[in-house]
Order: C-alpha cells, then structure tokens, then sequence
C-alpha cells in the first residue's frame, strides 16, 4: 500500500509538470484580434439604430422615462482611470455619456475615434457639477478645464449591458 501511495504522489506531481504551450493559446487570440469583440453582454447588433435616431427617440423622453435601445456610434472619449465609461457622437455635435451595468464590466482605453454598438437602457439626466469635474479629470481634462466647469448640465446617459467594438 505504502509503494502505490508513493506512485501516486509521483504520478500527480509528474502529470502537473507537464508543458504549458502559451504558442498555442497566442496564437488563437492573435487571430481574433481582428474581429468584433464583445464587452459585457453578447446581443445581436442587427437593426442597430443610428446617432440621428437615438437623438430623436430620446429628445422625447421625460425624466424619469427611460429607453432600451441599440445604437451604433463613435467613440469620442474613454475613461483613462479604468475604462469605465466612453463618450460616443450621436448627431451633430450630440454626445451621450455611457456607462457599464452594475460596473460589471470595462472598454480597452484605446478605442477612441472606433466604432461601437451598444445595447442597454438610455435616459435624459442631469450632472451635477461635482459629477461633471469628475467624469472631466477621469478623461484626462486638464486642471484649467475642470475648474471652468461651473453648473449642472442636461445630458443624455445611457447604461450599457453590451457592447461590440466593430473593428
């Protein structure tokens, strides 16, 4: 019994010294990087709604009204702390700031100027000074663009639970 026990412990240890091929799992994600890449939840992006309708359909809503929606758009700014929320043109100079469900999830701080669709939850909001001098230093604003920051601000917000980076 004593010998079968020491078998045992040998084979164990020898079974977890086998080589591990990070070749392999390089080359796996080398080829996907390229290809659309899904953050938080997967959705189907068919039918997405463009910047200009997005406008329209949220122009009419009042607080506390709320919207579910997908859209498609640019992203004109990230969160440079942690990825945890972009900024993407709608229409005309019309922003909408996104943020990520339940903070479950992150965007590659890199992305901006890419294209992104996103599904979720859009509503009217209004930012209180404390929050825009927040989200500002977050993007990278400087200290003279922060202080100029002075009264609440109407915006357009939405809570994403997807989101396709189209590359």
């Amino acid at each position: 019994m004593k010998s079968f026990n020491i078998f045992l412990v040998l084979f164990v240890l020898l079974a977890g010294c086998k080589e591990n091929n990070p070749q392999n799992q390089t080359a796996a994600s080398e080829s996907t990087a390229s290809e659309s890449q899904y953050f938080g939840s997967v959705f189907d992006a068919e039918g997405a709604l463009s910047g200009d309708k997005v406008v329209m359909a949220l122009s009419e809503l009042q607080t506390p009204d709320s919207l579910t929606v997908s859209f498609t758009g640019k992203v004109t700014d990230v969160c440079q702390m942690k990825g945890c929320w972009i900024k993407v043109s709608l229409d005309e100079g019309e922003e909408i700031r996104v943020t990520f469900k339940d903070y479950g999830f992150f965007v590659p701080k890199d992305i901006t100027g890419k294209e992104v669709t996103l599904h979720g939850t859009g509503f009217i909001e209004e930012l209180s000074v404390e929050d825009q001098r927040h989200f500002a230093k977050d993007g990278g604003a400087s200290e003279e663009e922060i202080q100029k920051i002075t009264s609440p601000k109407v915006t357009y917000s939405f809570v994403a639970d997807g989101v396709l980076l189209n590359e």
